[in-house]
C-alpha cells in the first residue's frame, strides 16, 4: 500500500490590517452567463503555493490545495469554478506552486499556466506579481485554492459570477460573506473575505515580487482610496485552514449522508462520512474523512477525525 502522501496515491488569508469601515456592497443579482470564452481583458489566478501549517499533519503529505474535499482536490474545485466562467486554458488561468510544488505541477499538467516559486512561498501578493508578464495588462480574478464555497442557488462558477458583472476595470472587488457575529480586524465593513477578489491592472502592475499579502498591497490601499467594493456571497464559505474547518467542508460536501468513492471497500458502518478512492473501511466511521488509500480497521470507531493511510488519525473536533 502506498504511504500517506506518496504522489502515486494522489487520484488525480487570514486577513491582516485594521478593521474595515463602510464598504460599498454589490448584490449578486446581475451576473454574466456562465461558460463560453473568458471575459475580455480578464484572466484568473488560483493560488496554490501555501504550506497550510494549521492543517498539519495532513499537509505533511500533500499541499493544502490537493487535500480532497468531498473526494475532489480543493485545487480542482477552484479550477472547475473559474473554468465555468471561461478561464479554462493556460492563456486565461494560471496556478502558482511552491510547497510540495512538484505535486501541484504534476496534478495541474497542461490545464493552466504554472508559476513555480523557487524558495519560500511569496504570499498572495508576491504570487500574483510573479505572474505580471503573463497577466500583461489584464484585470485578474484571484482565488484561493483552499476556499470551499457552495450555494444551493447556483453551481460553481455562476455562484461567484456577480464578482465580474458590470465591472468598471478600475475598482477592486472582494467576494464577501455577511458578518453575523462580532466583527474581526480583517473584516471589510460588515463582510468577511470569502476566497476570491478581482484586481485591476492598475493595482497589479506595480506589485513587488516579494513575500507579502494582497490585503496589505491592494485591498486596504483600495479601501482607503474609496476604490474597494464587496460583492456579497450568501452561500457557505470555509477556508479549510484547520482540521475542524476541513472536516466541516467535507461534511458539507457530503450533505446529509455519506460520500463513498465507488472504488472504496466499505463493510463497516458509516454516518456522515467521506471515504476516498481505494480506501478500506471495516470499522465504523462517523463525521469523518478517510483519505484515498486509507484504512479503518475492524473494531475501530473513527469519529470527528481524518484518517490518512493505515495509522495516522488527525482529530478534527468542531469548535464548541
Amino acid at each position: 500500500m502506498n504511504q500517506p502522501g506518496d504522489p502515486r496515491s494522489d487520484p488525480g488569508p487570514r486577513l491582516a490590517g485594521g478593521p474595515g469601515g463602510d464598504v460599498p456592497t454589490r448584490g449578486g443579482d446581475a451576473s454574466p452567463a456562465p461558460g463560453g470564452p473568458a471575459p475580455d481583458g480578464i484572466c484568473a489566478i488560483v493560488l496554490a503555493a501555501g504550506e497550510g501549517r494549521r492543517l498539519r499533519p495532513l499537509t505533511a503529505y500533500r499541499p493544502k490545495a490537493l487535500c480532497p474535499v468531498g473526494n475532489v482536490p480543493l485545487l480542482d474545485r477552484a479550477l472547475h469554478r473559474v473554468a465555468a466562467l471561461g478561464f479554462a486554458d493556460p492563456d486565461t488561468v494560471a496556478v502558482n506552486a511552491c510547497y510540495l510544488g512538484e505535486q501541484v505541477v504534476r496534478h495541474v499538467g497542461g490545464r493552466a499556466r504554472l508559476s513555480v516559486e523557487p524558495d519560500d512561498p511569496l504570499g498572495t501578493s508576491g504570487g500574483v506579481a510573479r505572474l505580471r508578464d503573463w497577466i500583461d495588462g489584464r484585470g485578474v480574478l484571484v482565488g484561493n485554492a483552499d476556499a470551499y464555497l457552495a450555494t444551493p442557488d447556483a453551481p460553481p462558477g455562476p455562484d461567484i459570477a456577480a464578482l465580474l458583472a458590470g465591472w468598471d476595470g478600475r475598482t477592486v472587488r472582494l467576494l464577501g460573506r455577511p458578518v453575523t457575529g462580532p466583527s474581526r480586524p480583517g473584516d471589510f465593513g460588515r463582510h468577511r473575505f470569502a476566497g476570491f477578489s478581482l484586481l485591476p491592472w492598475s493595482r497589479v502592475r506595480g506589485l513587488p515580487v516579494t513575500p507579502t499579502e494582497l490585503v496589505r498591497t491592494v485591498w486596504r490601499p483600495a479601501e482607503a482610496a474609496g476604490e474597494l467594493e464587496v460583492v456579497e456571497f450568501t452561500g457557505t464559505y470555509l477556508d479549510t485552514g484547520t482540521p475542524a474547518d476541513y472536516l466541516a467542508a467535507n461534511l458539507h460536501a457530503a450533505g446529509a449522508g455519506s460520500l463513498l468513492d465507488p472504488t472504496a471497500t466499505v463493510t463497516g458502518r458509516h454516518r456522515r462520512a467521506v471515504v476516498g478512492a481505494g480506501a478500506v473501511v471495516h470499522g465504523t466511521v462517523e463525521r469523518a474523512v478517510v483519505w484515498p488509500g486509507g484504512v479503518v480497521h475492524p473494531g475501530e470507531h473513527l469519529v470527528d477525525a481524518v484518517r490518512v493511510g493505515a495509522d495516522l488519525t488527525v482529530p478534527a473536533t468542531p469548535a464548541a
